[in-house]
């Protein structure tokens, strides 16, 4: 797959089928996109690509929105390389671009740079300054501009349609085995480990502690977890929250990995969710805390 940073796409790329959207969070939705344009471009012995944009705009039009992402850029990438895609151009979205046209952007990006021959988007794909375009104006350029415009029904669960702001709304809920479902794949957050009050070490129970940047926060409390990194894979218990027992006040994402117990200041670790155990709670002094612990750990590896 390769990455384009502009929509100049090489000769041999162009006259495709490109799938356009922010696949944020990549769930099943949007992989029913990429995949029905896939089969397009196999059947017709086409290129297949895809199109999204960096940051996500909500992100960029309200600077004030914080913890959003379902998952990163790297993540996004690494996640549309296992559909085999020929292609990705990843498009800045700056004002520059955010000031386009909705025709603007069809005739200098759809039809110019990437010759686009068949164009999928799901039914509520907004484009443009201001977002005014959607499909009606896809359909409306479709002969002027020599492409194809199609569109993707919705995916639904239980009459509810599943869209990123579905997602987000569940992982906030701490619903993570219905979002795993949603996904295909359990739900990941990748991040440096940094030096914590080594709290968790003192009372027998060492933690690699990383910030949530621009994630989704998860319900607050403990979570059964599996943890990567470049030399293991292990699996472990994780709390999100302030650490209440300990009047904590930053927002921290702390996993106790099974097997583990060196120090990996520095290390990038993802730490994928596998189910809730319980809230966020404050105990009345440590030994309480240590007891919990311990009922917690032995649920997780259950």
């Amino acid at each position: 797959m390769k990455i384009y940073k502009n929509p100049t796409l090489d000769k041999k790329h162009c006259n495709g089928v490109i799938a356009i959207g922010n696949f944020d969070g990549l769930h099943l939705g949007h992989q029913k996109v990429i995949n029905e344009a896939k089969r397009k471009a196999k059947k017709n012995k086409i290129p297949f690509g895809a199109i999204t944009f960096e940051p996500v705009p909500v992100m960029f039009f309200n600077k004030k929105i914080k913890n959003h992402r379902i998952n990163s850029l790297e993540q996004k990438k690494e996640q549309l390389k296992k559909f085999k895609l020929d292609f990705l151009i990843i498009i800045k979205f700056n004002k520059k671009f955010s000031s386009q046209s909705a025709e603007e952007f069809i005739k200098k990006i759809i039809f110019k740079k990437t010759k686009c021959k068949f164009l999928y988007v799901s039914k509520n794909f907004k484009f443009g300054f201001k977002r005014q375009g959607n499909i009606k104006t896809l359909k409306k350029f479709e002969k002027i501009y020599n492409f194809r415009n199609i569109i993707t029904k919705p995916l639904k669960k239980n009459n509810k349609t599943i869209s990123s702001t579905f997602i987000r709304k569940k992982i906030r809920s701490g619903k993570i085995v219905e979002i795993n479902k949603l996904l295909n794949r359990r739900w990941t957050v990748v991040g440096k480990v940094i030096k914590g009050q080594k709290r968790g070490r003192k009372i027998g129970f060492p933690t690699c502690n990383i910030k949530l940047n621009d994630y989704v926060v998860p319900k607050l409390g403990v979570y059964a977890v599996k943890v990567k990194s470049k030399n293991f894979n292990k699996n472990g218990i994780a709390n999100i929250g302030y650490r209440p027992t300990f009047n904590g006040r930053n927002l921290l994402l702390e996993t106790n990995i099974f097997g583990i117990n060196k120090n990996l200041y520095n290390k990038e670790i993802s730490i994928s969710f596998n189910k809730f155990i319980r809230s966020e709670k404050k105990f009345r002094n440590l030994k309480y805390l240590k007891k919990q612990i311990q009922l917690d750990i032995k649920q997780a590896k259950k």
